[in-house]
């Protein structure tokens, strides 16, 4: 039942976004930012936002879908901007924006996603608007600011693990969980319960980011549907890195730093012999124990958003999807 139901709302999503295209002039402004849109995805954060919304009214509505389009944009605009960020060639498996397009118009339509999504939340009818709206500018200014810090940290001297959780918190996990706690508040739920969603989608989200790491560093390309080992290439001093830092022997640790210092490598050598670092330091095991932390704590404030028992299994059903996820 909770994945036909998970499956229904998506689908009907998915007609909702197909049916609400972004129009206008100069075409290849608007071109770039259909595709991305359309490019696919697990749609988790807007399947969120209806889930909240439906799990507290026991319907959808045009607004639901609208502040679910709204979130979606953002989680696309984000990608765009971050594609030209990492000189990310490939997204979802086909070329990223500024592959297929250039680096100042992706940038463009990057930054009218996001003008968009604004447009979406005042196109509501909702009493709260302008507390949903507070909301989610918070949640875009600290996804700014979790970017910041993403590009700081590969230049950064010391890196430690709070330093890496916090910038995952704030580039990854609070777009979850302001996606569930605006679904909960549109459905006018009081707020003290909105802020257990909150919490569900925020440790969801952190475990969310540390299962993505994972698969970054041990997932195919095909699997994946972007470049494999990009984390390892771009030197990103994700939580694999940093406990194997702590972990390995000195000559493996030198050897190490040294794959994350030089500036000439073979690619494919570069990610086999970082990941035979990293699974010696059994940092592959440490990363997969802390999100199963991340994940009880999650389950911990869903039971607290007192769901009734139609829906819990829903967002049970869900949890189980993406904590197994293969991409």
């Amino acid at each position: 039942m909770a994945e036909t139901m998970i499956h229904s709302d998506v689908d009907k999503f998915e007609h909702f976004l197909t049916n609400h295209p972004f129009t206008g002039v100069p075409e290849n402004l608007y071109a770039p930012m259909n595709y991305i849109m359309n490019l696919g995805g697990k749609r988790m954060r807007p399947k969120l936002l209806l889930m909240a919304f439906e799990a507290i009214t026991g319907h959808l509505n045009n607004d639901a879908f609208k502040l679910a389009l709204a979130i979606e944009t953002f989680h696309n605009f984000s990608l765009v901007h971050d594609d030209i960020m990492d000189n990310a060639p490939i997204r979802r498996g086909s070329p990223s924006v500024h592959e297929k397009w250039n680096t100042p118009t992706a940038i463009l339509a990057g930054d009218n996603l996001m003008m968009k999504c604004y447009e979406l939340i005042l196109e509501t009818n909702l009493e709260n608007t302008s507390t949903i709206l507070r909301y989610f500018t918070q949640m875009g200014q600290q996804v700014c600011e979790g970017q910041q810090m993403d590009m700081n940290l590969p230049n950064q001297k010391e890196v430690t693990e709070a330093d890496y959780l916090e910038m995952i918190r704030l580039k990854t996990a609070v777009l979850p969980a302001v996606a569930l706690k605006i679904g909960a508040l549109a459905a006018n739920t009081p707020l003290h319960i909105a802020e257990e969603f909150y919490l569900f989608g925020l440790n969801f989200g952190m475990a969310f980011q540390l299962q993505d790491d994972y698969l970054d560093t041990f997932g195919t390309q095909a699997d994946i549907g972007k470049q494999e080992g990009g984390d390892i290439l771009e030197n990103k001093k994700t939580i694999l890195y940093l406990h194997a830092l702590q972990t390995l022997e000195n000559n493996q640790k030198i050897e190490l730093q040294n794959w994350f210092n030089q500036e000439k490598y073979e690619s494919k050598h570069k990610i086999e012999s970082v990941r035979e670092l990293f699974v010696k330091a059994k940092s592959n095991e440490y990363l997969t124990e802390l999100k199963h932390n991340y994940e009880q704590k999650a389950l911990l404030h869903l039971d607290n958003a007192c769901l009734n028992n139609n829906y819990k299994p829903i967002f049970l059903g869900l949890f189980e999807v993406f904590r197994n996820r293969k991409n």
